[in-house]
């Protein structure tokens, strides 16, 4: 399986919507705190350059984006391949 890595914070829908997606797919991923994890922001922000938000989402270190490009990706067919899941 494919090695997914989300970058959130606390009380963000986007980043439960995306997470949801997520656990809809049986998708096992790393999470990160942006807010308490010290270094976290910093750390995202040199991974996925100009990411202002998140969720910042990353798939075997492909850049994905955010909940928004996360659903589209999959709304095209995209996602499941990527995850290493039937189309």
């Amino acid at each position: 399986m494919a090695k997914v890595e989300i970058y959130t914070r606390p009380m963000c829908g986007f980043c439960a919507k995306a997470k949801k997606l997520l656990d809809s797919k049986g998708v096992t991923y790393q999470e990160y705190d942006i807010w308490e994890e010290d270094g976290r922001q910093k750390e995202m922000q040199a991974r996925v350059p100009g990411a202002r938000t998140v969720p910042q989402i990353l798939i075997d270190d492909k850049i994905i984006g955010g909940c928004d490009d996360l659903h589209a990706l999959d709304a095209r067919g995209g996602l499941n391949p990527l995850l290493g899941l039937p189309a």
